[in-house]
């Protein structure tokens, strides 16, 4: 659910709105008269948005996330240790 609110209002009620973006984990879109809207969102959240986008920007790599994706819906595929997966692909500990 987004929250929207008006400039004044969010700057009079600055705490309470850190306390729902935070606590609530919901997003609040502040009007701006003269200027474009602004969102306010928990810093972790924007940090996953952010790179979900960077994984999904390469065509390539988003299908091959997608189609992984997909077929552990499915309940394909099988399972590893992460131990086992670290020695695969070189990164042994």
């Amino acid at each position: 659910m987004t929250i929207q609110t008006t400039y004044t209002q969010a700057r009079a009620g600055l705490a309470k709105l850190l306390d729902i973006v935070n606590h609530d984990h919901e997003v609040v879109v502040i009007q701006c008269r003269r200027e474009e809207d602004v969102a306010m969102i928990a810093a972790s959240k924007l940090e996953s948005l952010m790179e979900t986008a960077y994984l999904l920007h390469s065509p390539a790599n988003a299908e091959r996330l997608l189609s992984a994706l997909s077929h552990a819906l499915k309940g394909e595929g099988s399972t590893q240790s992460l131990e086992t997966l670290k020695c695969e692909v070189n990164l042994e500990s």
